[in-house]
């Protein structure tokens, strides 16, 4: 396996475009982990003003692709399951991404979604499938 830095990471991943383009930003990577970050605008929030659920899970869902991935590319979701826990009190958003069990085809993934004040917002699950 490749030593990457998170530089070389952040290149490689500068293409998922729908994560990248409503800012979320890749932080740290370890050993199949990831943590990642949203600063927060107006356009991630809904008519009420919330957070939008989508940009959540966007992250939620960036910080699994990262994790499972950046070390050796090659895993897919094959579902995820989002619980909402709390409204964002805060101004940005951290997921981090933590490999649970990894097998020969499938892997699982738990991914824990706070503000920077430390207010629970979602947990996610992942079972992702190794294509190569």
């Amino acid at each position: 396996m490749e030593n990457k830095s998170l530089a070389q990471v952040r290149e490689l991943f500068q293409d998922d475009r729908f994560a990248t383009l409503n800012g979320a930003q890749i932080t740290e990577i370890g050993d199949h982990f990831a943590k990642c970050e949203l600063e927060l605008e107006e356009r991630h929030r809904n008519a009420l003003g919330a957070v939008m659920g989508g940009a959540t899970f966007t992250l939620a869902d960036f910080a699994f692709a990262v994790a499972s991935n950046w070390e050796k590319p090659g895993t897919v979701s094959l579902s995820s399951n989002i619980t909402y826990l709390g409204g964002v009190k805060g101004n940005r958003l951290i997921a981090e991404a933590h490999r649970v069990k990894d097998g020969r085809t499938t892997c699982y993934y738990q991914v824990t979604v706070t503000d920077e004040l430390g207010t629970q917002v979602a947990a996610v699950t992942v079972t992702g499938y190794h294509t190569a």
